[in-house]
C-alpha cells in the first residue's frame, strides 16, 4: 500500500479523502494557494505545499505546481478530487511519465470519457440512448444560434470540459443562444482552462438520475446503484438523495448494467458516474461519465457501507474490488444538502466574507436511530473566498425509510448555525418540507416552477406556527423570570411573570396561557386546545432544542425587541410576545416603510464588474442586460426590471463593488 498520498485539490473534498487516507495509515501531503494558507485542509494534512496565488489557474490547475509539490514530498500517489485537474488526461499523463500513481481511471479513459462530445459519439456506438443534440464543437454565437435552430428550442448549451454547473446554460430563443454561448465560453475557460462549447436538447421534466461505478483492474466492475440529482439550481445540483424514490427494480438494474457496459468498453478503472436523463415513462438517456469522485457520493456511501476513497485508493494499488455485484444491497435512504455560500434572499448570488459562527450539527448516530455526516472544508473564523467554488460543505442524513431521513434532515438543517455570510440553509430547509419533494414528485425543472419569483423565505403551516408560538411564550417565561431575577437583586423583591400572553407571527396573533411546572409549560390556546412544551433553553443560548408535545423542534433564536428572531424550516421570523395590554398597544403604532431603490442598480453580491452595457441616457427596456458582475468563477448579467432611462453610471469595468453599491442610477 502508499506511503504517502497527495491531494490534488482543495475544501472538503480534500479534508474527505485525508479522513480515509488517515484510516488506511496513508500520510497525505496537501497543496494551497494563496487565499488558503489557513484552510482545513492544510490544518488535516501531514504536509503542505504552497502552489501559487489564489486564482485557481495561477495554482490549483498548473500542472507543473502540482507535479513540483509531488517531487518535494516524495508523494508515490495523487488523489484529485473532483474539479481542478481530476479529469485531465494530460494531468494523468505527467503523472505517469513521473511513476507516480494517479488515483483515478486510466488517462484512455479519461480522453474517451471525460470530454463530453467524445464520451457521447462512444456511447452511441456502444447502443446507449443519448440526448439529440450537434456533437461537434461551435465556432462562434451565430453558428450556435444556427444550430439551436436546427436542433430547436429550449436547448442546452454546454462546456465540453465542464462540470459542476459551470459554463452552462438553457437558451429558449436566438437572443439566449447568442448570450449563453458567450458567457458559457468565458465560464469555461476561466474554471478549466478549455473554452470548447457543445449544445443539445433541453428535455423538459426531466429527471437527472446517475449511476456510480467502481472498476478494478482485474476486469470487475460493479454499479452501486443510484442517485437522484434532480433538485438542481442553474444546472447546478443542491439535493441528491439514494436511491431515487422514481425508479422499479427493473429500470435499476437495466441503468446500472448499461453503466458498467460502457465503462468496461473504455477500460475503465476506479470510481465513475454515468449520468442519465430519465423521462416520465422511465425511459434513460445517457448523459455523460465523469471518470472521478463526484460531489454527491456520501449518499452512496451510507446506502451501501462502502468506502468509495478507500476503494479508489486500493483499486489504483492495484487490488482487486472485495465485493461483487450480488453483495451491493441497498440499507434504508440517504438524503445530501449542498451548503453554498450564495444569499437565496438575493436570487442566490454569491456570499463572501468571514465565518463569524459556524457550528454543525453533531456527526454520528442521531436519538432516533438515523445517521448524521457533514463534509466540510471550513471552520469558525475562515474566510469564504471570491476564487472558488461557492459550496462549504454536504450535510447528509440517513435514515430506515426516505420520510425517517427526510425527517433527520429537517432536523439538521434547523441545529446547523452559520453566521456571518449569506447561505442557502433556509432554502434548502424549504425544499425539505415542500410537499411535492416530500412526495417524491420531482423534476430538474422544481426550484423554477416551485420558485419562479425566487426564495423570500418559508411559509410554516397552522400546526408549525402554532407549536413555534407555544414555544416563543414558553422561552420568553423563563427569559422573563430570569430579567425579574436579575432586577430583583438590587430593588429586593422579584416581580411576578404573568401567564397570559399574546403571540404574534407570519401575520397571525395567538392568544394563549402558560401553566408552568418544572419539567416543561403547557400553553393553553383561546380554542381550547393546549399544547406541551418541554427544553433547557436559557436566555443566550443560539439554538433551541424542544419537544412539543412528541415532535422534536429545533429553532435558531435571537433576541429582538419584545420577542424573538427564530430560524426554522426555512423560515426567518420575528416574533413578538406582549402582554394583552402591550399587544393592545401595538396596534396603534405605524410600521416603517424600507427605503425606495426602485431607481437604483444595486451590486447584488461582492464582486467585479466585468462590464457595463450601456450608456447614460440609453432608453433600456424590461429584461435588458445592463451589467455583467463576475464572482466565484460565475458570470451574473443584471437585467432591467422594468423600462428607463439611465441617468447616471456609478461604476466601470474592473470595478470592485461591495454589496448593494450602487452601480447605476435612473430617471
Amino acid at each position: 500500500m502508499f506511503k504517502k498520498i497527495l491531494i490534488a485539490n482543495r475544501g472538503e473534498i480534500a479534508c474527505r479523502v485525508i479522513k480515509s487516507a488517515r484510516k488506511m495509515g496513508i500520510k497525505t501531503v496537501a497543496v494551497y494557494s494563496d487565499a488558503d494558507r489557513n484552510a482545513l485542509h492544510v490544518k488535516m494534512a501531514d504536509e503542505a505545499v504552497h502552489i501559487g496565488a489564489s486564482p485557481a489557474a495561477q495554482s490549483y490547475i498548473v500542472i507543473d505546481k502540482i507535479m513540483d509539490a509531488i517531487r518535494q514530498t516524495g508523494a508515490e500517489a495523487v488523489h484529485p478530487g473532483y474539479g481542478f485537474l481530476s479529469e485531465n488526461m494530460n494531468f494523468a499523463a505527467a503523472l505517469e511519465a513521473e511513476g507516480v500513481v494517479f488515483v483515478g481511471p486510466p488517462s484512455p479513459a479519461i480522453e474517451a470519457m471525460g470530454d463530453k462530445i467524445t464520451s457521447k459519439k462512444i456511447a452511441q456506438e456502444a447502443g446507449v440512448s443519448t440526448v439529440p443534440g450537434h456533437m461537434g464543437l461551435i465556432a462562434d454565437a451565430e453558428e450556435a444560434v444556427k444550430i439551436a435552430t436546427q436542433i430547436g428550442y429550449p436547448v442546452m448549451i454546454k462546456a465540453s470540459a465542464g462540470g459542476g454547473g459551470k459554463g452552462m446554460r438553457i437558451a429558449w430563443d436566438d437572443a439566449e443562444a447568442r448570450e449563453g454561448f458567450q458567457s458559457s465560453k468565458n465560464e469555461a475557460a476561466a474554471s478549466f482552462g478549455d473554452d470548447r462549447i457543445f449544445i443539445e436538447k433541453f428535455v423538459t421534466q426531466p429527471r437527472h438520475i446517475e449511476i456510480q461505478v467502481l472498476a478494478d483492474k482485474h476486469g470487475n466492475c460493479v454499479y452501486l446503484h443510484e442517485r437522484e440529482c434532480s433538485i438542481q439550481r442553474r444546472n447546478q445540483k443542491v439535493i441528491e438523495e439514494a436511491p431515487s424514490p422514481f425508479l422499479d427494480d427493473a429500470t435499476r438494474k437495466a441503468m446500472g448494467e448499461q453503466a458498467c457496459a460502457l465503462a468496461k468498453a473504455v477500460g475503465y478503472t476506479s470510481a465513475g458516474t454515468v449520468e442519465f436523463i430519465v423521462d416520465g415513462n422511465r425511459n434513460f438517456y445517457f448523459l455523460e461519465m465523469n471518470t472521478r469522485l463526484q460531489v454527491e457520493h456520501p449518499v452512496t456511501e451510507l446506502i451501501t457501507g462502502v468506502d468509495l476513497v478507500e476503494q479508489m485508493i486500493r483499486v489504483a494499488n492495484g487490488e482487486p474490488l472485495p465485493f461483487k455485484q450480488e453483495d451491493l444491497k441497498i440499507n434504508g435512504w440517504a438524503m445530501e444538502s449542498r451548503l453554498y455560500a450564495e444569499d437565496p434572499y438575493r436570487n442566490f448570488l454569491p456570499s463572501i466574507g468571514r465565518l463569524t459562527r459556524y457550528r454543525p450539527p453533531v456527526e454520528g448516530t442521531t436519538p432516533r436511530g438515523g445517521i448524521v455526516r457533514n463534509d466540510t472544508g471550513v471552520f469558525e473564523g475562515g474566510e469564504i473566498s471570491m476564487f472558488y467554488d461557492p459550496m462549504i460543505a454536504k450535510l447528509c442524513t440517513w435514515g430506515p425509510t426516505r420520510h425517517a431521513a427526510i425527517e433527520e434532515m429537517r432536523l439538521a438543517l434547523d441545529t446547523f448555525e452559520v453566521e456571518g455570510i449569506g447561505h442557502n440553509l433556509p432554502f434548502v430547509g424549504a425544499v425539505m418540507d415542500h410537499p411535492r419533494f416530500v412526495s417524491g414528485n420531482i423534476t430538474t425543472a422544481f426550484i423554477a416552477e416551485e420558485y419562479p419569483e425566487g426564495f423570500q423565505g418559508a411559509t410554516l403551516d397552522d400546526d408549525t406556527l402554532r407549536r413555534v408560538a407555544a414555544s416563543a411564550a414558553a422561552m420568553n417565561r423563563v427569559a422573563e423570570i430570569r430579567r425579574t431575577r436579575i432586577s430583583g437583586t438590587m430593588d429586593n423583591h422579584e416581580r411576578r411573570v404573568g401567564d397570559d400572553w399574546v403571540v404574534s407571527l407570519q401575520g397571525v396573533e395567538y392568544v394563549m396561557k402558560i401553566d408552568a411546572d418544572q419539567t416543561g409549560s403547557t400553553v393553553h390556546f383561546a380554542d381550547g386546545t393546549a399544547v406541551r412544551v418541554a427544553s433547557d433553553w436559557v436566555p443566550g443560548q443560539p439554538l433551541a432544542s424542544l419537544m412539543i408535545d412528541t415532535v422534536p423542534v429545533v429553532m435558531k433564536v435571537a433576541k429582538i425587541s419584545g420577542g424573538f428572531r427564530l430560524r426554522l424550516r426555512g423560515a426567518d421570523l420575528k416574533v413578538h410576545v406582549r402582554t394583552p395590554r402591550q399587544a393592545e398597544l401595538a396596534k396603534l403604532m405605524l410600521e416603517k416603510l424600507p427605503p425606495d431603490t426602485s431607481k437604483f442598480l444595486l451590486c447584488p453580491m461582492p464582486g467585479l464588474i466585468a462590464k457595463i452595457m450601456v450608456d447614460v441616457g440609453d432608453e433600456v427596456q424590461e429584461g435588458q442586460a445592463l451589467a455583467t458582475v463576475e464572482a466565484m468563477k460565475m458570470e451574473n448579467i443584471l437585467k432591467a426590471e422594468r423600462k428607463g432611462v439611465v441617468k447616471a453610471i456609478k461604476a466601470s469595468a474592473g470595478s470592485s463593488l461591495k454589496v448593494d453599491e450602487v452601480i447605476m442610477e435612473f430617471e
